[in-house]
């Protein structure tokens, strides 16, 4: 079998893509911080912000792809730390995508929704990027470095993103979940629509665009669906009580990182190519 590293394989996308590429691939996952162990994949402690250290492992392994999911992800965290979340961010994509073009193998970066400001969706691949925080201006910046550093490395922009909690990462919705079973207040967005998918489905888009695509690729789910539409759904399946939902705009909540009102991705390109989420409520109902 040939062999696939995949960063960040202790954070939510990692674990559910290292779940879902073992069956055709021998796995090879990197962690840093937060030790863990996937049944049937090669773990490694790798600090991703050193080069030295990121040859060492390539020399290694000597992979034939790489998927890199690690990042610091987290646009509040970003906005106050930019210097630190830069490296990770964009310096070691950016050294991750010179490896894989010294050796000629496929590199697949995962960037974000949050590339784009929130204002013209659904967005295309073919839009123009126009980030309104830190962690966005991050990803331009990788997206733009690496395919300059390897024109034929693949840049799939994701969205947000929810499933079952895993041993090291949480999604979205635990927070949802625990406080509507305690019976206390969960106050969401109307004003705010993205194109969720879940962990599982956005895995199986990666690995098809692993095989299938090049440039830039979208992998947002089936609809757009504002947050608080979103917790309606994932009440009525878990079976949770409703009442404790309320409504809430943007501009009532102090964040350190501003956020775009509306990044719904257009992923018809990856439809063709035979990407098939489900709706928010089929895919809540799965991981039932």
């Amino acid at each position: 079998m040939k062999k696939l590293l995949i960063t960040g394989a202790s954070g939510f996308l990692g674990w559910h893509l290292c779940q879902q590429a073992q069956t055709e691939w021998e796995v090879y996952g990197t962690y840093y911080s937060h030790p863990l162990d996937i049944a049937g994949i090669k773990l490694v402690k790798v600090n991703l912000t050193d080069f030295t250290e990121l040859k060492q492992i390539f020399r290694e392994i000597q992979p034939d792809a790489v998927i890199h999911t690690a990042a610091q992800s987290q646009p509040n965290f970003c906005q106050i730390h930019p210097q630190e979340s830069f490296v990770m961010n964009v310096t070691a994509s950016c050294n991750l995508a010179g490896l894989c073009a010294d050796d000629v193998i496929p590199y697949v970066f995962t960037s974000s929704e949050l590339v784009f400001n929130g204002l013209n969706s659904p967005y295309k691949e073919t839009d123009s990027v126009s980030p309104i925080n830190i962690y966005g201006e991050q990803k331009v910046l990788a997206e733009t470095g690496i395919l300059e550093c390897y024109p034929q490395a693949l840049i799939c922009r994701m969205p947000l993103m929810f499933g079952n909690a895993t041993p090291t990462a949480k999604s979205f919705i635990q927070p949802f979940i625990q406080t509507l079973q305690a019976g206390r207040e969960l106050t969401l967005f109307i004003d705010e629509f993205r194109t969720p998918a879940s962990g599982t489905t956005a895995a199986k888009g990666l690995l098809l665009a692993l095989e299938k695509a090049n440039g830039i690729l979208h992998l947002g789910g089936k609809e757009r669906i504002s947050r608080y539409d979103f917790g309606h759904i994932l009440a009525e399946v878990l079976q949770l009580p409703i009442t404790g939902i309320k409504a809430c705009r943007q501009q009532d909540v102090q964040m350190a990182a501003p956020r775009p009102a509306d990044v719904s991705l257009d992923s018809s390109q990856a439809f063709t190519l035979g990407y098939q989420p489900l709706s928010v409520k089929e895919e809540l109902a799965r991981l039932v």
